[in-house]
């Protein structure tokens, strides 16, 4: 299922954090960062589903669900997002029309999969059996669909810290990455970690893909700032 998501979340982190899930799974995603802009850009661009976030700037999310359920599209699917875990909200936002909703912190792996579920009830976005879900930059693949990395056609083992990590940096193959981008991507699998815990996760990323550890080719270093994966093969 192919989809264009409309991402309205004020956390900029956040909200990158789902762009590159999205773009990952094979969607494509715009991204606002008030209700007000939610609301103009729902209205233009007609997107498939839209994640909102509750506590936005200008419009709360509860303004904006309302106001599109009396809109030109009031069927357009809305999965909330919220750091409240009062009843009363949920009910009010599920009252609203919500389709879904997710309490943060959350995994980004199961907001995709809600989003999978919601776009199939839906009927929205494009289905395609020749789409290819899988995320390819010098010689790794990485699937979200069924949570495998390959390198060079051999499986590697990752924890999920480790997946979303190498997910994330092979979408966007030459990037630079800082250990705080790299470090939310992790949120939802790994909590408790530090920005300095990242170097632990390439470390051993680097045991697994590395023909020598020591002397990274695909996994580097970018001294001063962070890491970044190579597009060219080995």
């Amino acid at each position: 299922m192919c989809a264009h998501v409309l991402v309205a979340e004020d956390d900029e982190k956040q909200a990158e954090l789902i762009r590159r899930s999205l773009l990952a799974e094979g969607h494509s995603a715009t991204v606002v960062h008030d209700g007000a802009a939610a609301l103009e850009a729902a209205r233009s661009l007609r997107p498939d589903l839209v994640v909102l976030d509750l506590m936005l700037p200008v419009l709360d999310g509860f303004a904006v669900c309302r106001a599109l359920r009396g809109g030109a599209d009031p069927e357009i699917p809305v999965v909330m997002l919220t750091a409240r875990a009062a009843e009363d909200d949920l009910l009010l936002g599920l009252e609203l029309g919500a389709d879904d909703y997710m309490t943060k912190p959350y995994s980004p792996r199961e907001l995709m999969a809600r989003i999978r579920t919601v776009l199939r009830r839906s009927g929205r976005g494009v289905a395609t059996r020749d789409e290819d879900p899988v995320v390819r930059a010098g010689g790794i693949s990485v699937d979200p669909v069924r949570h495998e990395v390959r390198c060079d056609g051999a499986t590697v083992d990752c924890t999920p810290a480790e997946f979303q990590i190498l997910l994330a940096m092979a979408a966007e193959p030459e990037r630079v990455f800082t250990r705080r981008q790299l470090l939310q991507c992790t949120r939802g699998f790994d909590r408790a970690s530090t920005e300095r815990a990242v170097d632990v996760h390439i470390m051993n990323l680097r045991r697994k893909i590395e023909t020598d550890p020591r002397h990274p080719v695909r996994l580097l270093t970018v001294f001063g700032v962070g890491y970044k994966l190579s597009g060219t093969r080995p």
